[in-house]
């Protein structure tokens, strides 16, 4: 199977341009491909992860990946599937980003020895003179044709600022500038990104002719890793101090049932018959094929020790967990002003610690759901309190359903 094919078995591939050229490009070797990165927080979460798994898979074919780090499109804002403007960065806190950014992806891709690049677009974008711009990249553009594109018709109802409106050539101009100084011929992003990578394939092709090698390829990145990188309290980040490794490993753990053969294909770098052989699994077995799910993601983020402890913090949960308090779950330390006569009221202390919203929400997990319970003995009394002197050093264990987890220390 050549890696285009593996590419497409794994459900990865949406659209392509020039799907002969593309499949030359990367089955023998000779892709020079970039995936942007806009710089919007100072962590990758994993909607980012799908296009690193991307870029290692290509790498590993003998292609060479260019990380492109939006210092100057970060300025902007995508307004890509957004109903609403993006939060206005400094310049400092998009370097600070940018930083983050390139530690974590020198993790995960090699740039050694000229096998990868990273590069950041505010190197040409902040330097560029408007007027330049508009001459030598916007007379290449229709204002018609750009707003039929998705991603503009999607704010219109709600307005769409000039500044955003400029995102489309801006993205654009970033492969023209890759193709010329890195002989970049191929743009990867996600679906929600169709629209400006054919924006940057058309621009260069008409300022370098018809000849000019640059195409575009569709990955399920948007839809799909949206959908992974969200949870109801927020992203799911690469980074320990953010999202811990017991808690990436739970994240992935609790994927839904028929997501777990999709996220295995996408994600891992099983063999495809190996996870073939789990489309029939149900039950338990489907739990096992979760379990490997997140032992292998967590393994590819955290290392392998990181992976082994999540998992048998996870198992000794799930099998009951009294009294375990393992390292990386999460944890909140008890403060003065929750204790009242040396007990916390578990209401307040659900609430603290994160696992609720709110004391009305605490209540309704004890009482109305059942879901509460600590160091494995199910709470069903919201006037129960925690005393504090019976808390042991290694803490205890707050468990919220089957999912959600607090280590209690004092």
């Amino acid at each position: 199977m050549t890696i285009y094919d593996e590419l497409v078995a794994r459900g990865l591939i949406a659209q392509v341009t020039d799907e002969d050229e593309i499949k030359d490009l990367i089955n023998n070797g000779k892709a020079t491909f970039y995936i942007g990165f806009d710089p919007t927080a100072d962590s990758l979460h994993v909607g980012h992860f799908m296009a690193l798994c991307l870029m290692k898979r290509l790498q590993m074919a003998g292609n060479k990946p260019i990380a492109l780090i939006g210092g100057g499109t970060g300025m902007i804002g995508d307004p890509s599937g957004r109903s609403d403007l993006r939060q206005m960065l400094t310049k400092e806190d998009i370097q600070h980003n940018c930083d983050c950014f390139k530690e974590q992806m020198s993790k995960f891709i090699d740039f050694s020895e000229g096998k990868a690049l990273m590069v950041n677009n505010a190197d040409w974008l902040m330097d560029l003179n408007y007027i330049e711009l508009l001459r030598e990249v916007g007379v290449h553009f229709t204002v018609n044709r750009m707003l039929t594109a998705e991603c503009y018709k999607q704010r219109m109802e709600k307005g769409l600022s000039f500044l955003e409106f400029n995102y489309m050539i801006m993205q654009a101009y970033d492969f023209y500038r890759l193709y010329q100084d890195y002989g970049c011929n191929l743009e990867f992003g996600g679906d929600d990104q169709w629209s400006n990578m054919l924006a940057g394939t058309e621009l260069i092709r008409r300022k370098l002719g018809k000849n000019a090698c640059a195409m575009t390829i569709n990955l399920l990145l948007n839809s799909e890793g949206k959908k992974m990188g969200k949870t109801a309290k927020g992203a799911v980040w690469l980074d320990a101090n953010k999202t811990t490794p017991f808690e990436f490993f739970q994240y992935w753990r609790n994927v839904d049932d028929a997501d777990t053969i999709k996220c295995l294909k996408m994600l891992t770098f099983l063999p495809l018959d190996e996870i073939e052989k789990m489309e029939s699994w149900e039950g338990s077995e489907l739990n096992k094929a979760k379990e490997i799910l997140a032992f292998e993601l967590t393994k590819m983020i955290h290392g392998e020790d990181e992976a082994n402890k999540a998992m048998e913090s996870a198992k000794s949960l799930f099998a009951g967990g009294a009294g375990v308090a393992p390292v990386d779950m999460p944890t909140f330390t008890i403060t003065d002003d929750i204790v009242t006569d040396g007990e916390v009221g578990l209401l307040n202390l659900l609430t603290a610690c994160g696992l609720t919203s709110s004391n009305g929400d605490a209540r309704r997990a004890i009482v109305n759901d059942g879901a509460i319970s600590i160091d494995g003995e199910k709470v069903t009394d919201p006037k129960y309190a925690v005393k504090v002197s019976d808390i042991p050093d290694e803490g205890i264990v707050i468990k919220k359903g089957k999912k959600h987890f607090r280590k209690i220390l004092k």
